[in-house]
């Protein structure tokens, strides 16, 4: 099945005084890819800033802008209508031994090692081997993200955006970041090549058409067993119609929907709203 969906995210900064200049990127298009097909897409501020497009070293589309008019508000929005399909959890095209083979570690090494937010560690190396000998490559993906949902409690709020895999680990608590976080230190210490995916997900399986509905931004994986696919750790699910990618990357640090820097403006009030509607 098939979903049409319309997306409009908007993110408004507020600040206690002016800001004289503000340069920033907004990761808020979606990709087209194999279940994935953006119909239309554009991302506009409030107040209007010069902007350009480039695509990133991951294949993310980026929107930079800067202003340099004093203003002590902007607001960011995104905005896309995107045509998308479930996926399968895939039957291995590799093995295991084909995983271990050099040349596939030296083609996905950016998506084998370590990171900030993903950090190399041995604390589940015992889980990982058994995953292994137990399962094949991509069903070993999805034994992975169960290993995680039944060791953590989704606690909105537990958390925030720098926080490590490891470190939500020590809780044993956090939300779709870290799940993602997580699934990734296990999925890559078995050797299967992983990356982090940002995008959103529509609340509701049975959507009625035309309904708007408050959304917020979501993570899960993609891992490749000879070719990528997705999947969401943090529903035990592979990736279906509600999903709808935005960026990829090897973790979090990769995909912000929002970065940038100013000058002036002293402490920020940030405010962010998700808004997904089912038209087909």
């Amino acid at each position: 099945m098939t979903w049409r969906l319309r997306v409009v995210h908007t993110t408004g900064f507020a600040y206690d005084a002016p800001v004289t200049s503000s340069f920033n990127e907004a990761r808020l298009t979606p990709r087209s890819d194999s279940r994935q097909n953006v119909i239309h897409s554009r991302v506009e501020t409030i107040p209007a800033t010069r902007a350009y497009r480039y695509t990133d070293y991951w294949g993310t589309a980026v929107t930079a802008f800067d202003l340099h008019a004093p203003h002590r508000s902007l607001a960011v929005t995104g905005s896309s209508v995107v045509e998308t399909e479930a996926v399968t959890i895939p039957v291995d095209t590799v093995g295991w031994d084909q995983l271990d083979n050099g040349h596939i570690r030296d083609q996905y090494g950016e998506f084998l090692g370590g990171t900030g937010y993903v950090p190399t560690t041995d604390r589940f190396d015992d889980v990982a081997q058994r995953l292994r000998r137990e399962h094949s490559p991509a069903n070993a993906v999805v034994e992975a993200a169960r290993w995680v949902r039944e060791h953590m409690s989704y606690v909105p709020g537990a958390t925030g955006v720098h926080t490590s895999a490891l470190e939500a680990w020590e809780e044993r608590r956090g939300v779709c970041q870290d799940y993602a976080h997580l699934t990734l230190v296990l999925v890559r210490a078995m050797g299967v090549p992983a990356r982090y995916v940002s995008g959103y997900l529509h609340p509701k399986r049975n959507a009625a058409l035309g309904v708007a509905v408050s959304a917020e931004s979501h993570a899960w994986v993609q891992t490749w067993t000879g070719s990528w696919w997705g999947y969401d750790p943090t529903n035990g699910v592979p990736v279906n119609e509600q999903h709808v990618s935005v960026a990829v990357g090897r973790d979090y640090a990769d995909v912000p929907p929002l970065k940038g820097i100013y000058s002036g403006g002293g402490s920020t009030h940030l405010d962010v709203v998700v808004e997904m509607i089912r038209l087909a």
